[in-house]
């Protein structure tokens, strides 16, 4: 310093050094930014909802649901044709049943159709 500044040591009985005043106003202003300040978002990678599966669980389970109906509807498509010797058709016909299975599937578990309420009783009780 050049000896000009007014807070420095020149007998106005302050005593506070410039690095003093900034250090108290940088922890003002924290405090200041602090408040308000908005609670941090959680971490997308640290998953503690055990309720909601993760995108590519339901990615999984959809393309299995579809998968599994093809296949199921092929091969049994495939071993009526083997046990009654009607060689395409079984398969084509049981394979496209296993398509719309396996879309019914998809849409079922997507939740595309509305949940039936299993607890009450029939209509008009």
């Amino acid at each position: 310093m050049n000896g000009n500044d007014p807070r420095g040591k020149d007998g106005t009985g302050e005593g506070s050094s410039p690095d003093d005043d900034l250090s108290a106003r940088l922890k003002r202003l924290e405090m200041q930014i602090d408040r308000k300040r908005p609670a941090a978002a959680p971490d997308p990678s640290s998953r503690h909802d055990r309720g909601q599966p993760s995108s590519l669980g339901v990615a999984m389970r959809l393309s299995t649901e579809f998968v599994a109906g093809v296949l199921a509807g092929g091969l049994l498509g495939w071993g009526c044709d083997r046990l009654l010797g009607t060689k395409p058709w079984g398969l084509i016909v049981l394979l496209v049943l296993g398509f719309g299975a396996g879309i019914y599937n998809v849409m079922r578990v997507s939740g595309f159709f509305p949940v039936a309420d299993t607890k009450k009783g029939p209509p008009g009780s």
